[in-house]
């Protein structure tokens, strides 16, 4: 489900380039990318709570480990995604 949040932001950035609004689709593209690595660790949070204490608790930390890994990840592409979006010439 949030590979699928990630293309519809970045179809709806593009959308917003197609239009001739580079600077407000670039910045639309870094708010959601922000939200989505701010879900990421909430699910990492939630993670380590549900396991602390518990035999499970290391495999807990190393999951939401990677949680936040991924979110900073996908963060990082779609800023990097909207940079390029604004200095392509429209």
């Amino acid at each position: 489900m949030k590979k699928l949040a990630i293309f519809a932001v970045v179809a709806a950035a593009a959308g917003f380039a197609l239009a001739g609004c580079d600077s407000q689709a670039e910045n639309e593209v870094e708010e959601q990318a922000t939200a989505i690595d701010e879900a990421y660790e909430a699910d990492a949070e939630l993670e380590e709570a549900m396991t602390e204490g518990g035999p499970d608790e290391a495999q807990g930390a190393a999951a939401a480990d990677a949680m936040r890994e991924q979110g900073e990840e996908t963060k990082d592409e779609l800023e990097d995604a909207a940079d390029e979006m604004d200095a392509t010439p429209q």
